[in-house]
């Protein structure tokens, strides 16, 4: 009987401490033209990621920014172009950490890069549906995949209507600046602020 309660109150400890822990992740909301995002960042798990992208969320960097690559049943990416799809300056590139364990599951935040695995600098895209080849698989180029570093906890819905928002090439001064997959009605950034101070 004793073991059982000793056990008991071990677990109940284990399982109280679980939320203390996870209250201390970064919360952050996502206001966009067509609502809000709330999503939680990971900072155990992706340090280098996190400590970036609230130093541009910090900075304002983000506000008036768009979502400029849509594809429903793959993901929505921004943070780097304004209103006029002008590209913003950003910091010097950060450390792939796609290695950290964690998985582009639908509504998981990743950071988007070029080909080559470490030059994430701002943009980033939240995942519509579980996207397991983006997932780290070994460490050379080929196999690097996306680093997670959070995930939506409230405002899928709203996910669900950007990636549903039609899409097309965006051309500029008659030249084809995008040749697809930007929304024709632009799904603005608003502002990213934090919810924990």
């Amino acid at each position: 009987m004793c073991r059982l309660l000793a056990a008991a109150a071990t677990l109940f400890i284990l399982l109280g401490a679980a939320p203390a822990a996870l209250a201390d992740n970064p919360k952050l909301r996502i206001e966009t033209s067509k609502g809000p995002i709330t999503v939680e960042l990971y900072p155990d798990q992706a340090p280098i990621t996190v400590e970036n992208f609230l130093a541009y969320v910090d900075a304002g960097f983000y506000t008036g920014t768009v979502f400029h690559r849509v594809i429903k049943g793959f993901m929505i990416q921004g943070g780097g172009f304004d209103k006029e799809m002008r590209k913003k300056a950003t910091r010097a590139p950060i450390k792939n950490e796609a290695d950290n364990g964690l998985k582009n599951k639908r509504g998981t935040l990743a950071m988007a890069r070029t080909m080559e695995p470490h030059s994430a600098t701002a943009q980033f895209f939240i995942n519509h549906k579980d996207n397991a080849f983006l997932d780290h698989k070994s460490k050379d180029r080929r196999g690097w995949g996306y680093a997670v570093f959070g995930k939506v906890t409230d405002g899928m819905e709203v996910v669900d209507e950007i990636a549903a928002t039609p899409t097309g090439a965006f051309s500029k001064d008659g030249k084809d600046v995008f040749s697809k997959d930007v929304p024709k009605d632009g799904v603005v950034i608003e502002k990213i602020t934090r919810l924990d101070g």
